[in-house]
């Protein structure tokens, strides 16, 4: 089965992935580093190098890149903060839809009167919360709320937004709607680092972030490790 994964920073700690060939493709919105094995290619939404900030990726050349690859399916991994007390970190969840408000879609149609319904495909998420149960529990159906980033919500923004979804992070409706435009099937999975600034009582600051997502580093080895053979 031919699969591409985009995930963030988690897997340049891995060392899942070192044997991978690494390879560049330039596409029309610019260059992308990818590695690649077998049927499987794997894009870091943040780049290779110096990692860029979500509002600063180049979301447009990362899918362009997997649809000029011949990839049709794509499963996304992403960290996001929890709006409900009721996920508290270190649980998986997949998201079928999203709220994008605050800044505008990423978008392939710069030049021509065309838009496109939103949405995720999730067409290997059942498939996916069978097989890596009862290893990992997803939790499928939630709402992803995207804010623009780099720094993290204010407590009163959470307030504002705890009612709009179930998980708050910076990058997987952009992804989503590139992979709509593009025809691939985005598949949403997310890993919950932390609550939300406020929430359940918590402060949150980029150390202290950065700190728990390197506590849930052998759970997204474990969780990748699963996949690559379920998808193989």
């Amino acid at each position: 089965m031919k699969i591409a994964f985009i995930s963030g920073t988690s897997i340049v700690n891995s060392n899942l992935f070192a044997g991978w060939a690494v390879k560049t493709i330039r596409t029309e919105h610019g260059e992308v580093t990818y590695k690649t094995q077998g049927d499987f290619a794997l894009i870091n939404r943040h780049g290779y190098a110096f990692p860029l900030p979500p509002h600063s990726i180049n979301y447009r050349a990362n899918i362009r890149a997997l649809a000029d690859l011949g990839f049709k399916d794509i499963v996304s991994l992403n960290s996001v903060g929890s709006l409900k007390k009721e996920l508290p970190p270190g649980t998986f969840v997949s998201c079928s839809d999203y709220v994008g408000l605050q800044q505008g879609p990423a978008t392939f149609f710069d030049k021509e009167l065309k838009g496109g319904a939103p949405g995720i495909a999730n067409n290997l998420i059942p498939l996916l919360v069978e097989k890596l149960a009862p290893e990992f529990t997803v939790h499928p159906g939630k709402v992803y709320v995207q804010m623009r980033g780099p720094r993290f919500e204010t407590k009163a923004e959470i307030r504002i937004v705890q009612h709009w979804g179930d998980v708050i992070g910076m990058t997987a409706a952009h992804e989503a709607d590139l992979c709509t435009e593009a025809g691939l099937n985005y598949n949403s999975l997310a890993l919950i680092d932390n609550y939300a600034n406020g929430l359940e009582g918590t402060e949150i600051d980029f150390a202290k972030f950065k700190d728990l997502v390197k506590d849930n580093q052998a759970k997204v080895n474990r969780l990748f490790a699963r996949m690559l053979e379920i998808l193989a």
